[in-house]
């Protein structure tokens, strides 16, 4: 054991996740207990924020946002997704209410994290675009010297339309609650989800989504 910090407080905390940050040299790491959200720097174990009631209920996962620094999802037993600025965390910076139970597991996709994956009780899988607070808010960044007259023109036009958070697909190949989902190392379009029900369920991105990204 390297080092280690300890919580003080009413009753028996319970921890429920614990999620290392990609960014700040590794040295800061997220944990979830109750209804509360910790951050704390590993090299002196102390606390550098605190989001009370993140949750109105049990908070049960967080995942970091792998491209942008600062951005920190959590997902818990209110059945709503919220997405943090952690320099900021009086409000969260986008909620997600799009499950009827019980949120399990929340993941950003590693390569293009305006995908956000959800498992939940209510025994579905569902996959969101929060594209205004990804690391590309404006699309995929094209240089102005590779663009004809005719593709500069449908750039400008796309520059204009309002961005849009929304859910993609919602997937209900499960019988009982989903309680991990995971996006794949390999293949960034490639995702799995375990279930009650015992089954292992892989699923990919829709191909008009990726290649509405991807161009």
């Amino acid at each position: 054991l390297s080092s280690s910090a300890a919580l003080e407080g009413k009753g028996q905390l319970k921890f429920t996740s614990g999620r290392w940050s990609p960014h700040h040299n590794c040295t800061q790491i997220a944990t979830a207990n109750d209804t509360t959200v910790r951050g704390w720097d590993t090299r002196s174990m102390r606390q550098i924020y605190c989001i009370e009631n993140a949750h109105g209920q049990l908070v049960r996962d967080l995942d970091f946002n792998p491209n942008k620094q600062y951005y920190l999802a959590s997902c818990g037993d209110d059945c709503k997704v919220k997405f943090w600025d952690t320099r900021n965390v009086t409000e969260p910076v986008k909620t997600l209410e799009e499950h009827s139970h019980w949120v399990w597991n929340v993941r950003y996709n590693h390569s293009h994290d305006q995908l956000i994956l959800t498992g939940s009780s209510d025994s579905r899988v569902i996959l969101s675009n929060m594209v205004s607070i990804s690391s590309e808010p404006f699309g995929h960044m094209v240089d102005d010297d590779e663009l004809s007259d005719q593709d500069d023109q449908h750039q400008e036009e796309k520059i204009k339309e309002p961005l849009q958070d929304s859910v993609i697909a919602t997937y209900e190949e499960h019988e009982d609650s989903v309680y991990a989902v995971e996006w794949s190392s390999a293949d960034p379009w490639l995702f799995a989800s375990l279930s009650y029900d015992g089954r292992l369920v892989i699923n990919r991105v829709p191909r008009a989504l990726k290649y509405h990204i991807l161009l």
